[in-house]
């Protein structure tokens, strides 16, 4: 009798995977065939552990165990669970009542079911491929909530698999830790928020723009002037999570991290050091794990100090910039994660940072210039609002700010421009993923407004990309103003956000 189960690849590839299980009447071994790397190959032992201390028969047979199909890399131990249950249905114990279910699970020696990572993706993967019954670790439960439309059995152990297995609908609302809906808008006590930063009132207009639009934003001023703050005040602006963007944002989490008890239910927000390698940013590594581009979908990637980043980070940036994905290559494998994300980056004018600023700078016009060039024109073209940052007076600082609701304000500002574009394009598209042709269409730029934005764009030397990042930006700020149509005033305002002309060259 054989056994045939069918399980999901990690790695990234989601490919099907059939355990197929055959005994022979020959001296008692498990032999796996099928590619399968070493974690893979010691799930021999583990199942000897898990028959014996689960008090279940193993045949004292030849079982060989055939991963098809047979030229496809198996790299992970979530065929654990796959193998012993095909090993069952061989053996005679159990019947094979759901040969289209999708098993997955490691084994441990006691008999125990641990979880596996990247659980959504292999959900998600199967589903496509047109299965919606899985078995899966008891503790994979929590994030294979979020995936609708399929038919989850949770098992904590070997023994329990065929006898208490527990069924779990597809979850509409996911609860936080402390019983709070994630879905509804909260603010976190311990962030910070714009409410407690002083002054710095272009700077906050900039975040409230880059929230409500999904701009890339660029601090750039003297240092202790608050541009760390200002970053960290964005996530308190942004709106939380859609159900569909949890469950993209734990997938690509649950690939890199070893949490796979809980969702990920709140935006993320990544800050990288700049002695980062490229690996850790971009993705990549021997097992072709996401980074922080791709940990900060959905969410907001800081970059402070933006110049310091090794150059050919900053340059790699431009494909996600772009396109939101990111392609990994490696000679044997190649990848694409998503990295839609925002980006708030800060940087000094100069190697000293009081270039500009109302303290004298030390540094030559040469290592102004050449501090400066760090920042490539193809980078500093991708990024949307360059908003500087002013000294604050000493005597400022102590001050309670008057409008101590600003935040709460602007959330609500932000949340309306937001339905507004979800009302235009009919997607949750924002405006900085505008198409040339939306901008056509749904620009709506007013013919004094047009010739505004074309007069400055001859000065100011703008490329094409610039001047419908432009027009993009002044989109965003008619929404936040409750306008249909794109006005000077709009145009004025975005063109603020523009960097200064010796930054372009």
């Amino acid at each position: 009798m054989n056994g045939v189960v069918r399980s999901i690849a990690g790695g990234g590839s989601n490919a099907l995977v059939e355990i197929e299980c055959h005994t022979s009447n020959s001296l008692p071994n498990i032999v796996i065939v099928g590619s399968a790397n070493r974690a893979v190959d010691e799930a021999k032992e583990r199942i000897r552990g898990a028959f014996a201390n689960s008090n279940l028969l193993l045949p004292k047979k030849r079982i060989t165990i055939n991963l098809a199909p047979a030229d496809m890399p198996k790299t992970d131990s979530s065929f654990d669970l796959a193998i012993a249950v095909s090993i069952l249905i061989a053996g005679g114990q159990v019947k094979n009542s759901q040969p289209d279910r999708i098993v997955l699970g490691e084994l441990g020696l006691d008999g125990s079911i641990r979880p596996v990572r990247g659980i959504i993706g292999r959900i998600l993967a199967a589903r496509d491929k047109g299965y919606d019954s899985f078995v899966i670790p008891s503790a994979n439960s929590a994030q294979a909530q979020l995936v609708p439309h399929v038919h989850i059995e949770t098992v904590e152990s070997l023994l329990a698999y065929y006898q208490a297995a527990v069924s779990i609908r597809p979850a509409t609302t996911i609860h936080t830790l402390d019983g709070i809906i994630a879905s509804s808008p909260t603010l976190s006590h311990g962030a910070e928020n714009i409410d407690d930063i002083v002054g710095q009132d272009l700077a906050k207009r900039a975040l409230i723009v880059a929230a409500a639009g999904g701009h890339n934003i660029l601090l750039n001023g003297p240092p202790g002037t608050g541009k760390s703050m200002l970053a960290k005040a964005l996530p308190s602006l942004l709106p939380s999570l859609s159900q569909e963007e949890m469950l993209q944002v734990t997938h690509l989490h649950s690939l890199t991290s070893d949490t796979y008890e809980t969702p990920v239910v709140d935006r993320p927000f990544r800050s990288p050091h700049h002695s980062a390698s490229p690996a850790a940013i971009l993705g990549g590594g021997a097992m072709l794990r996401p980074g922080e581009v791709s940990l900060s979908h959905h969410g907001i990637l800081f970059l402070d100090e933006f110049p310091e980043f090794n150059r050919a980070i900053i340059e790699a940036l431009r494909q996600p910039l772009e396109d939101h994905t990111i392609t990994i290559a490696r000679v044997r494998d190649h990848i694409t994660y998503p990295a839609d994300f925002l980006l708030v980056a800060t940087a000094n004018p100069c190697p000293c940072g009081y270039y500009g600023s109302t303290k004298p700078c030390s540094c030559s016009a040469h290592h102004i210039a050449q501090y400066q060039q760090r920042l490539s024109g193809p980078i500093i073209d991708r990024i949307d609002i360059h908003a500087p940052i002013q000294d604050i007076d000493h005597k400022d600082l102590l001050n309670k700010s008057a409008a101590s609701n600003t935040t709460v304000l602007a959330r609500r500002q932000i949340d309306h421009a937001r339905h507004m574009q979800f009302i235009r394009y009919s997607s949750s598209k924002l405006n900085s993923r505008m198409t040339n042709q939306d901008i056509h269409t749904h620009a709506n730029i007013k013919t004094d407004a047009k010739t505004l934005l074309d007069n400055a764009a001859e000065r100011l030397q703008l490329s094409a990309r610039a001047y419908m990042k432009t027009i993009k930006v002044a989109r965003t700020i008619a929404d936040l103003d409750d306008s249909t149509p794109i006005k000077q005033a709009h145009i004025a305002e975005a063109l603020q956000f523009r960097p200064p002309k010796h930054q372009l060259t």
